[in-house]
C-alpha cells in the first residue's frame, strides 16, 4: 500500500490515506494494528489494493458529461453514491460510540450503515441515533436461539437487510493481533506492554476508554456478560462460530428473517452459484479484509467471474481495498453494483469522529464525479469494463 505516511499532517486531511496516518497516531498501536491488520504475511490485504492501482480507466473526451449521477438502488433501497459503510467490529474502541457517529455520517451521505454483531454500540442505540435504520451483519453461530434474537433484534429496529458473513468457518491466523496480545492469554510481559501502550495515548483514555463507556459488545451483552476486550470475544468465537455450516442453514435464517438477505464472503463463482440456488438477495464479494484466509484473490480479481456467473440474478455488492472513489468506479465497471468499505471509515472515526466520516464520504463521491466526467460515463449504472483499459 502506497499512503503518505511520512508526510506531515496539518488540520485539512484530504485522502482515505491521511485519514489513515491520523489515526495511526491517535490510537493505541494494539487498536490501530487490529483495523490495519490482516492475516498470516497480509499477502491478500495488500493485493486488495495493489490490484485495484493497477488498473486503468480509459479517458475520453468531447463527451457532453454536463449532467452526471451516482444514485443507484441496492436491495430496494436507495442510495446517493454507490457506497455502503461495512460492518467493522469493535468500532467503539476506536472513537466515542463510533459507530452512532458513523452511522450518522452515512445517514447524512445518503448510504446505509452495516452493524456488525461485534460492534461495541449494540443496534438499538445506533438506531435510536438515526432516522434510517442499519443494515446488520450477522455470523452463523452454534447457539441458535441466541443468533435468532439477534436477528429478531435487527427486525424490531427496521433493518431492511441482513448481511450473513460466510467466511469464518475459522479464524484467520493475524500475527499483529497475536503480537500485541489482542488474542489469547498475555503474558505478564505482553500485559506490561499492553498497559503502556495505552497509558502512552492520553487523549485516547480521555475521550474513548473513559468518554465512551460501555465499552462492552452491545450486541453480545446477553451472551458475553461483561466482556470489555477483544480477547473476551475471542475466547467466545472460538466456542461460538460454527464451522458445520453449509448452504442448507440458508433455509434456516429465511425462516427467521423476512427482509433482504445478502451473503458476504464469496470469493469463488461456483459458491456464488450456490448462494443464489440457496435463495440469496444477493452477494459481497470478499475476502474479509484480507483478514481470513491469505493468498486467496484480491476482490478485484475475484469480482468479475462471480458478476459473470449471478449479477443477472442477485445483486452484486464488493469490498476490499477501496481507498479513493476511482477504486469505486473500478469495481462498477467490474459488474459490482456498489461498495462497501470498512478500514476507511474506522481510519476517519478514528481521526476525526463523525466528521471525518463525512468527509471520507464526501471525497469518495468528489472522486467518482471526476471519474465520471473524464471517462465520458454520466451515470454510474452505465459503467461497464470497456472504461477500462484492457
Amino acid at each position: 500500500m502506497r499512503f503518505a505516511a511520512d508526510r506531515p499532517l496539518g488540520l485539512a486531511p484530504a485522502t482515505i490515506g491521511d485519514y489513515r496516518e491520523l489515526a495511526r497516531r491517535r490510537l493505541p498501536r494494539q487498536l490501530f494494528d487490529y483495523i490495519d491488520g490482516g492475516a498470516s504475511e497480509e499477502l491478500t490485504l495488500r493485493a486488495n489494493v495493489e490490484d485495484l492501482e493497477s488498473i486503468h480507466l480509459r479517458q475520453r473526451v468531447m463527451v457532453d458529461v454536463t449532467e452526471r449521477r451516482q444514485s443507484v438502488e441496492v436491495l430496494g433501497e436507495q442510495l446517493d453514491i454507490p457506497v455502503i459503510l461495512g460492518p467493522v467490529g469493535l468500532g467503539g474502541m476506536f472513537a466515542q460510540r463510533a459507530e452512532v457517529q458513523a452511522a450518522r455520517a452515512a445517514e447524512a451521505a445518503g448510504v446505509p450503515f452495516v452493524e456488525s454483531t461485534v460492534s461495541i454500540c449494540g443496534i438499538d442505540e445506533v438506531a435510536a441515533a438515526t432516522t434510517r435504520p442499519p443494515w446488520f451483519q450477522l455470523y452463523v453461530m452454534k447457539d441458535r436461539d441466541f443468533a435468532e434474537g439477534l436477528i429478531a433484534s435487527a427486525a424490531k429496529v427496521g433493518s431492511p437487510v441482513l448481511v450473513l458473513t460466510v467466511d469464518l468457518a475459522v479464524v484467520g491466523a493475524r500475527h499483529r493481533d497475536t503480537r500485541n496480545a489482542m488474542v489469547g492469554e498475555a503474558s505478564g510481559m505482553a500485559k506490561l506492554r499492553r498497559g503502556l501502550d495505552l497509558a502512552g495515548h492520553p487523549q485516547w483514555i480521555r475521550d474513548v476508554a473513559i468518554g465512551g463507556k460501555p465499552l462492552t459488545f452491545g450486541n453480545l451483552e446477553k451472551a458475553v456478560p461483561g466482556a470489555r476486550t477483544p480477547a473476551a470475544f475471542r475466547r467466545w468465537v472460538d466456542v461460538q462460530f460454527d464451522p458445520s455450516v453449509t448452504w442448507d442453514d440458508i433455509s434456516w435464517v429465511r425462516r427467521n428473517w423476512g427482509g433482504k438477505l445478502v451473503v458476504k464472503g464469496v470469493l469463488d463463482a461456483d459458491d456464488a452459484r450456490a448462494a443464489v440456488d440457496a435463495g440469496v438477495d444477493g452477494i459481497v464479494v470478499s475476502n474479509h479484509g484480507g483478514r481470513q484466509l491469505d493468498a486467496v484473490p484480491s476482490t478485484v480479481a475475484a469480482l468479475p467471474a462471480v458478476a459473470d456467473a449471478v449479477g443477472d440474478q442477485v445483486e452484486v455488492l464488493v469490498d476490499g481495498g477501496v481507498r479513493t472513489g476511482i477504486d469505486v468506479v473500478k469495481f462498477l465497471a467490474l459488474g459490482a453494483k456498489a461498495c462497501l468499505i470498512g478500514r476507511a471509515w474506522a481510519w476517519a472515526v478514528a481521526a476525526r469522529g463523525e466528521q471525518g466520516v463525512s468527509h471520507v464520504l464526501q471525497v469518495l463521491h468528489d472522486d467518482i464525479d471526476v471519474a465520471l466526467g473524464l471517462t465520458g460515463v454520466t451515470d454510474v449504472r452505465d459503467l461497464e469494463p470497456k472504461v477500462l483499459l484492457p
